[in-house]
């Protein structure tokens, strides 16, 4: 996930839409209280395309900079912590609960990892030459230089609202 893009995040309906599955779900809420609003990549265009592929069932899994964490001033997740995942204009559209979670560089990514983050052709081998061009762009952003030794969140989530894109025991 990320916020590094000029997307504008429509708080007013991220609110609304916690609202609505603390109403619905107060067991997982009452878990954990807290929640993030953000988006996936960093334009509004891969926003979309990867927020679809979640929707759509294809993307159970993400990564992202610890230094994206750092910069932006935000926690790591933990499992079992909620994020609204907005689209491209800043609209809510889902609530995940992160699953599992763990820390590693760029090599410890496995094939299975590569095909739970839905993208591309869902190779290993894809997943490297997209992210290894993504979190160039993300360090340059950041005025950094990435490299394959920084720290990456590897993190599987489950959809959890709304029910029609739930995950089952979300």
């Amino acid at each position: 996930m990320s916020t590094i893009s000029p997307i504008i995040i429509d708080s007013a309906s991220a609110d609304r839409m916690w609202q609505d599955y603390a109403a619905a779900r107060p067991d997982a809420v009452a878990a954990c209280p807290e929640y993030t609003v953000e988006h996936f990549g960093d334009s509004e265009r891969l926003a979309d395309e990867l927020l679809a592929c979640v929707l759509e069932g294809e993307k159970r899994a993400t990564s992202s900079l610890v230094a994206e964490y750092i910069a932006e001033g935000q926690q790591l997740p933990r499992i079992g912590s909620h994020w609204i995942a907005c689209d491209g204009r800043g609209t809510p559209r889902a609530i995940l609960r992160t699953t599992e979670m763990r820390l590693g560089v760029f090599e410890s990514a496995n094939a299975r990892f590569a095909f739970d983050e839905g993208e591309d052709d869902r190779s290993l081998e894809s997943w490297r030459v997209e992210h290894r061009r993504y979190w160039t762009r993300i360090s340059a952003t950041l005025g950094r230089e990435w490299s394959e030794d920084d720290e990456i969140v590897f993190e599987r989530f489950s959809v959890a609202w709304p029910p029609e894109h739930a995950d089952h025991g979300s």
